[in-house]
């Protein structure tokens, strides 16, 4: 048990030269938003400079799917062509929202980084929504315009929307190809301004829409930039930024903060490569991908990960991968050991962490000494990071107590989109968010015990409850219901409803399934049911009491 301690001495050490008075990370505290929160000294100020800068890693790969590769070059060409076609034909400027409803593409990547040059903000829907949802989500945000892929725009047809609809198959190579000469367009930003909002479910029944800034994400930057740097301490080296011919591995969706800002938005600093998996998850093509483009490093869903245990490992060469973490939701001890035993990687280097949306990257990491000796951690706060475990009047209590997690630092949202009462329930005047998630610090190290009240963690979608409720309760024969998460071995939770009807002969299974896969995501859609006249169990507030449903 003394070699996780050595080298979280030697990794004290490493941060404290990194980050102290000179150091290449120099960490200074610095009034943010009212709030004094520690940040880099030497930090950039704005998305379109990293963007303007990427041009000097000209012929490099930055995105790669199966059949189309851009260099760093094409990509900030084809940003800045994009970029005066919504500025000069759509009108698109300062904090106008540039809509995206999209599978993982080439153009989605494109898209944003095009509102960067703006000073617009990038919105990401969610791609599984439904024509509901999506109207939803357009009349929440009111994009000037909306870039969709053909699917989607199929959808957005059955949709009454007065704006601009973009394909990504046709319009957008047609503009770029228009529009192919000129500057890169610039616009000033301040650091704390919006750059992207993307969704994420909510407790009150209806999508919020976490807004991100430009600190947000340059904070994120210069986050992976660190790690970069601290791993180099590790083997007595000084990391001097310069590319190192890494292939990372995308396989969740660019609407989620493991794609977009954990990924795609590093690399374009870090100067590697992007590789994009497209379609839905399928362990045979992802390892061929894996294996054909020499990826070395890929962060998975437990959920992945599992299936990917499945094949046998052994009809693949995966010897260049170098990083594995898992990522977006909890991991058991016996999925981390199955992957040290199965795949070579693992043994060395297998990684977790804790975050969420609102904090844009990860508040926790796992390292792998420490992951292997302490399962059920989720690690150490990362650079920039306070967290705190408070109670219910919001105390901070010692460690080894359970509370609920409190995280402040740079990488902390702005808040929600136009909703001043959710953001102010989540975030504290002195920048502190409340995460509703419950946890232990135990010497330093993170340690999940319950999650976000009602949650349903699916297949690393985040699934609350009352949203279905609130759909299902839409429904004539339906007079109550309650929603939870019910174990899968596959997904670690399967959406289940418990449905109170007056008669047993009002409604069935197959009617309440079709009713809501025309109105909610397919991952939000119920798998198991129950059908009863019983009245659902509430306590003395009226509430209901999920404790104890059976379905």
């Amino acid at each position: 048990m003394t070699q996780p301690l050595d080298l979280q001495a030697m990794a004290a050490a490493a941060i404290a030269r990194l980050t102290g008075p000179g150091g290449q990370f120099e960490m200074v505290v610095e009034e943010v938003l009212g709030a004094p929160i520690p940040v880099m000294k030497h930090r950039g100020r704005s998305l379109a400079d990293v963007l303007e800068a990427s041009i000097a890693l000209g012929d490099r790969d930055y995105l790669i799917t199966e059949d189309r590769r851009m260099s760093y070059t094409e990509h900030a060409d084809a940003v800045g062509a994009l970029a005066r076609a919504l500025r000069d034909r759509y009108g698109v400027g300062k904090g106008d929202r540039i809509g995206i409803l999209a599978a993982n593409t080439v153009e989605w990547v494109v898209a944003f980084w095009a509102a960067q040059c703006l000073g617009a903000i990038a919105v990401g829907y969610n791609a599984w929504w439904v024509p509901r949802e999506i109207a939803y989500g357009l009349d929440h945000t009111r994009p000037s315009v909306l870039i969709v892929d053909a699917k989607r725009a199929a959808q957005v047809v059955e949709l009454d929307i007065q704006l601009p609809v973009l394909t990504m198959e046709h319009d957008l190579p047609a503009l770029i190809a228009e529009f192919d000469d000129g500057e890169l367009p610039r616009t000033p930003v301040a650091e704390d301004d919006p750059a992207v909002i993307l969704y994420t479910s909510g407790t009150s029944g209806r999508p919020k829409g976490a807004v991100h800034t430009q600190r947000n994400l340059l904070a994120v930057i210069e986050y992976h930039r660190f790690n970069d740097a601290l791993a180099a301490a590790f083997q007595g080296r000084t990391d001097d930024g310069s590319p190192k011919g890494r292939r990372f591995l995308l396989t969740s969706p660019l609407f989620h903060i493991a794609s977009l800002h954990n990924l795609v938005i590093p690399r374009m600093v870090t100067g590697d490569t992007t590789v994009i998996h497209q379609g839905s998850f399928d362990p045979d093509r992802v390892l061929r991908l894996v294996e054909r483009e020499r990826i070395t490093n890929w962060g998975a869903m437990p959920t992945m990960a599992s299936r990917m245990l499945d094949t046998d490992l052994s009809d693949y060469d995966l010897s260049s991968l170098m990083s594995f973490s898992l990522n977006s939701a909890p991991s058991s001890a016996a999925l981390q050991q199955r992957l040290r035993d199965q795949l070579p990687v693992a043994k060395t280097a297998l990684v977790t962490s804790y975050g969420l949306t609102e904090c844009s990257t990860a508040a926790t990491l796992a390292a792998p000494a420490e992951l292997a000796a302490f399962p059920d951690t989720v690690g150490r706060p990362v650079i920039g990071v306070s967290i705190e475990i408070r109670d219910a009047q919001g105390n901070a209590v010692a460690e080894g107590i359970e509370g609920e997690i409190c995280v402040r630092s740079p990488y902390v949202m702005l808040g929600y989109w136009e909703d001043e009462a959710a953001t102010a329930a989540a975030i504290t005047p002195d920048r502190w968010l409340r995460t509703g998630d419950i946890g232990v610090l135990e010497h330093g190290r993170l340690r999940l015990s319950g999650r976000r009240s009602d949650l349903i963690l699916r297949g690393g979608e985040n699934v609350y409850p009352t949203e279905i409720e609130q759909c299902l309760e839409e429904h004539p024969a339906v007079r109550e219901c309650a929603v939870i998460g019910v174990p899968d071995a596959d997904l670690g939770q399967q959406v289940a409803a418990l449905v109170v009807v007056d008669e047993d002969t009002a409604t069935n299974e197959n009617e309440l399934l079709e009713f809501t896969k025309q109105r909610l995501a397919y991952f939000k859609v119920p798998a198991r049911w129950r059908i009863t006249t019983t009245a659902l169990p509430r306590n003395a507030t009226g509430k209901v009491v999920r404790a104890g449903l059976e379905i």
